[in-house]
């Protein structure tokens, strides 16, 4: 596409808001929707710069063989870019950066706007100066993009109630199967009963957001394109996600994903697709497993490039990368693992988790993080992939250079994090907790939630790690049990004396670091003020009992910074997930809904919490 069709094609966009497709056959990068926001940037120069710089970065990560998502940000002298960028699965890399091409030329007519989006059939790109977008990108909270149903306008040659039934059932399999898969994306197709046609679909989210967020998104798409019906294709539009359908083909044959492993659960078309198939339970059984494993078979065969999310590494590359696993490169360490700060051959930055773990754990680790490298979320660690060759097991994680938690508590960074960091960070670790419980295929217990294992980013947002691996700890004096993998102080007594292991687990050491959070004080620190020797959580009990808790707070903190309300709401919360019986804990969702919505929780009946110390001595709070 020349610059001056472009040029043409962007005045008539910035004018209508969007553009009616074709009835060309072919899968052309013509735009859709432009956007162009507002407000100019503070120095045009500046801007101009960092734009340039994240578009280079985009295009970059966008090159490499499997990349489809790609997310950047340059903040230099005061006029932040923060921009991402997402091709459809089908595409060859090739073509994936055509279409990016296509589109930074034509956000470019937008000249110093501090922010543009564009959305084209192949692609989107947005930018804009402000991150909120950038790391929670809900799509359906975003005026400057309301989602939009375009529909075409050729007539169908088939009977319009068969073609509207088949592809009413079509999208509603992929709104339900997309939300379920690695990467929020699938493209199916189905034959029109007694004719030749097909048609062809696809739904896509962006790859950041939440289960839930993508649901949410999806649902709005297919009901903008259910109004589409009859006409013989139609997308739906959204910042979050993307759906199209069309009785032309825009991707290949062989490029579809099975949806039936995906519908078992939930999907009210599920027996229209399976039926004819076998009438025998047991049959059905056998063809779901079947499909199951031959996906897992698939995934396995990944050496070197990302599949399912994760990537084996050679352990030679990973020893150059951490300079022979040196001194200097290491940024932690605990009882069973070595972090070193590492940069791989092709530039990339990451942390590489050298495992002390018994050599019989190798295929099982490798399983493991196979299936942790598809869990994506804005507070969890990404885990990038694994190395199984070498004489210790590998594990290559995004790298975070803040550091963890505890050090913003009470190590060298004490007294940096204020009252609104403090409870972002809170709401932020319930978030990620919730992920792992609910929105991820599988439930995800991690067992080992305390301070050391929530690492800050450059916004000191933060993102849990080691989630997966706690059954991988060797015992020591930290983890002191083959009975549970956990961290005294911070484990639930449930688990601990008897090894009764659910998601309140996790629910109770949340609770834990939350309190740890807002006093700055160690769970495991002794409070000498009183006439005894209390622990954070005793002591935090018995403030509460008697109304006092706003004095749990740091007095490190500003006391203009916070409401004292809003401290001992989220205070209450932290004592609510620390009761015993583990039934009068909420579970995380509940949580991330109180932290979210009630103002004021007000006085509830809650059980006193236990506490089982570095000594395995049990405390009942207030006694």
């Amino acid at each position: 596409m020349s610059a001056s069709l472009v040029v043409v094609l962007v005045l008539v966009l910035v004018e209508v808001g969007f553009a009616q497709p074709t009835n060309n056959n072919s899968n052309t990068n013509t735009p859709l929707r432009f956007y162009c926001g507002s407000n100019d940037a503070m120095s045009p120069t500046s801007f101009s710069g960092n734009l340039h710089s994240t578009f280079s970065q985009l295009r970059s990560q966008l090159s490499n063989t499997g990349v489809y998502y790609a997310r950047a940000q340059n903040l230099e002298n005061g006029d932040a870019v923060y921009g991402v960028a997402q091709c459809r699965n089908y595409l060859s890399s090739a073509e994936c950066l055509a279409c990016f091409d296509v589109s930074v030329s034509v956000v470019a007519t937008c000249g110093s706007a501090n922010g543009a989006n564009v959305f084209l059939d192949n692609c989107f790109l947005r930018f804009e100066n402000y991150d909120q977008f950038y790391n929670d990108p809900e799509g359906s909270l975003d005026a400057s993009v309301a989602p939009i149903g375009i529909c075409g306008n050729a007539s169908i040659s088939q009977s319009i109630t068969a073609f509207s039934q088949e592809v009413e059932e079509l999208l509603s399999d992929i709104r339900v199967a997309t939300p379920r898969t690695f990467d929020f994306y699938t493209a199916s197709k189905r034959v029109l009963p007694g004719s030749n046609a097909t048609i062809y679909a696809i739904g896509q989210c962006v790859k950041n957001v939440s289960h839930a967020i993508c649901k949410d998104c999806l649902s709005t798409a297919y009901n903008n394109l259910y109004g589409c019906l009859p006409a013989g294709e139609g997308r739906a539009i959204n910042v979050g996600c993307f759906m199209r359908y069309s009785e032309n083909p825009f991707f290949q044959d062989n490029q579809t994903i099975n949806l039936v492993p995906l519908l078992v659960e939930g999907s009210s078309n599920r027996s229209r697709i399976i039926v004819g198939i076998s009438s025998s339970a047991g049959l059905l059984l056998l063809i779901i497993a079947f499909a199951l494993w031959y996906r897992r078979c698939k995934a396995a065969k990944a050496i070197g490039e990302e599949l399912q999310g994760a990537r084996s590494y050679n352990y030679q590359d990973l020893k150059i990368a951490t300079n022979n696993f040196s001194e200097e490169c290491l940024i932690g360490k605990g009882g069973f693992a070595e972090v070193f700060k590492a940069i791989t051959n092709t530039g990339d930055v990451v942390a590489v988790k050298k495992l002390h773990v018994r050599p019989r754990a190798k295929k099982e680790f490798q399983d493991e993080v196979n299936l942790m490298s598809n869990v994506r979320h804005r507070n969890l660690i990404q885990q990038l992939g694994c190395c199984i060759d070498g004489p210790e097991l590998l594990l290559v994680l995004e790298y975070m250079s803040q550091g963890s938690l505890d050090r913003f508590l009470w190590g060298d960074k004490r007294g940096f994090l204020n009252w609104k960091q403090r409870s972002d960070i809170i709401f932020g670790i319930a978030r990620g907790l919730a992920h792992l419980h609910g929105e991820f295929h599988v439930k995800i217990i991690h067992r080992d939630i305390k301070s050391s294992n929530i690492l800050l980013d450059d916004e000191l947002q933060p993102k849990i790690a080691d989630f997966g691996l706690a059954r991988f700890f060797p015992d020591d004096e930290t983890h002191v049990s083959t009975r549970f993998a956990g961290t005294m102080g911070y484990t639930a007594p449930e688990y601990a004396t008897r090894g009764h292991l659910s998601e309140r687990v996790d629910t109770y050491s949340f609770g834990i670091v939350a309190l740890e959070v807002i006093s700055g004080r160690r769970c495991s620190d002794v409070n000498y003020s009183g006439p005894r020797m209390d622990y954070l959580l005793d002591n935090a009990w018995k403030l509460y009992e008697v109304g006092l808790h706003i004095k749990l707070i740091d007095e490190a903190l500003d006391p203009n910074e916070y409401e004292e309300e809003k401290v001992k709401k989220i205070t209450q919360i932290a004592l609510m997930c620390t009761q015993s019986p583990a039934s009068l804990r909420p579970t995380m969702s509940e949580v991330v809904s109180l932290l979210s919505n009630e103002p004021t929780l007000g006085k509830r009946q809650m059980s006193r919490p236990t506490f089982i110390d570095v000594q395995r001595r049990i405390h009942i709070g207030g006694s």
